[in-house]
Parts: structure tokens; sequence; C-alpha cells
């Protein structure tokens, strides 16, 4: 591997963006933040931009960390970000959202889930909000299974399996995401009380649990179709996600 000489002028310039969280497993690296201009439905709107880095050696000798990159291949493993919007540390009122990756869905607009929606709308309700994160969550595809897996549990909902079902069958719990690197992160970037935008009760437990102050929740239904319903009927009826009306089946 060889090493990459950087002048200090560039080691400083990245060494004032990159900060160090450290975890269980060794350190997360945060780099940023970005002006990332954002297309979001036809109008401009400027995000402040992260991305992290799981990593089990911790060091603030970024140096190091720099010279692994190129050979780490890190194009075939999904890192996970975040878009910022608005005083983020400081606003007294944020909302943020905790989207899971979906390939199909976020990239190619997929209509048998509701994710590409949930992706931009959240998006929309926090430039208007004034302020908030979006935190996009790369080892979250098909709730944790990946996107080869998910491909066959999709094979096997053509086949009458519902999705909870056709998780099982490949031999994968219903949803095995974890939130702690984002919640990290969060916790680098704000102390002070969120609201989440979600239908999924187990992402503000997982919030609650760490101790983060939640102010509330914003409830993201949409873009409800024949191809997605029986999808969605699923996610309150067997994976416990809320109605519109704040309840799930079990209430």
């Amino acid at each position: 591997m060889a090493q990459v000489n950087l002048n200090s002028k560039v080691l400083s310039i990245l060494e004032n963006k990159i900060k160090l969280i450290q975890n269980e497993k060794g350190a997360i690296y945060l780099v940023g933040p970005v002006n990332l201009p954002v297309n979001l439905y036809g109008n401009t709107v400027i995000f402040q931009w992260y991305c992290w880095l799981n990593c089990e050696e911790v060091t603030e000798d970024f140096q190091k960390i720099i010279d692994k990159l190129s050979s780490v291949n890190l194009a075939e493993r999904q890192q996970s970000s975040v878009l910022v919007y608005g005083d983020f540390k400081n606003g007294e009122d944020a909302i943020i959202r905790l989207h899971s990756i979906c390939h199909t869905g976020d990239i190619f607009g997929s209509k048998r889930c509701d994710c590409g929606y949930q992706l931009k709308e959240s998006m929309k309700m926090i430039v208007e909000h004034g302020t908030g994160a979006l935190f996009y969550l790369a080892n979250h595809e098909g709730r944790g299974i990946g996107l080869f897996s998910k491909a066959m549990a999709y094979i096997l909902q053509e086949n009458g399996y519902d999705t909870v079902d056709a998780n099982h069958m490949l031999g994968f719990v219903n949803d095995s995401r974890n939130y702690d690197d984002a919640i990290r992160v969060l916790r680098a970037l704000r102390i002070k009380p969120v609201t989440l935008i979600t239908n999924n009760p187990k992402k503000i437990e997982a919030l609650q649990a760490s101790g983060l102050p939640v102010a509330g929740r914003k409830q993201l239904w949409g873009d409800i179709s024949e191809h997605n319903k029986n999808y969605l009927k699923t996610k309150i009826n067997r994976s416990g996600h809320l109605n519109e009306d704040g309840t799930c089946c079990n209430d």
C-alpha cells in the first residue's frame, strides 16, 4: 500500500473536518460538513452533509486513517451519512428522520414500498420546519437483510408470502436494524431534544433508551397504491407500525 503524502495545508483542511466518536468496536470517523445543494421537488436547497466510517483503529492521527483508505475498497462497503438543515446544533426545535437505505425505492422509485416517498417528503418537512437532519443508514437495506436477500424476499412475496414471512423463510428475523451508530453521530451534532419523523415506535424506543430527549413524533404516511397497500398493512398488522391515528394493531 502506497502512503498518501499529504502536505500540511491539505492535512489541516481535512483534520478540521473530521471528528472522532468512540464506540464499543473502535471508532466512528465523522467527516463534514460539506455544502450539498439538493434538488428537492424542483427547488435547490442547501444542506450540510456529513458521512461516517466505522473503524477498529482509534486514533486522532488522521494521516493514519487517510493512508488506509485506498486499500480498504470502501466502494464495496456502503457508508452512512446525514443531511443537516438549519442551526441543528443550537436550534430549540429540530426534527429528524432515521431513514433506512432502500435501493429500489430511493433510487429507482419503486412503488412496492413507500421508502422513496418518505425520503423526499421527510427532507421537505425538515426544510419547511427550518431545522433538522436526515440520517441515511446504509446497512439497513431490507430491514437489515441486504439487497441480494431482499431480491429473493421479493420473489417470495410475488408467490404469496408477506414481507415478514418472506424474511423468516430466508432465515432472517423481521427487523435486525440497529440505530446505535446513528445515535452516536446525533449526539455529536446535537444534545437538545428532537422530534422524530417516523411511523415506527422502535425508532422512538431506541432514542429514548439511549437517554436522548425526544420531544415528540411526526407521522409520515402517503403514496399508498395498489402496489404497496398490502406491504403497508403488514407494517401495521405484523411489525407494529403506528396508524395515522397513532395506534397500532395491538392497541
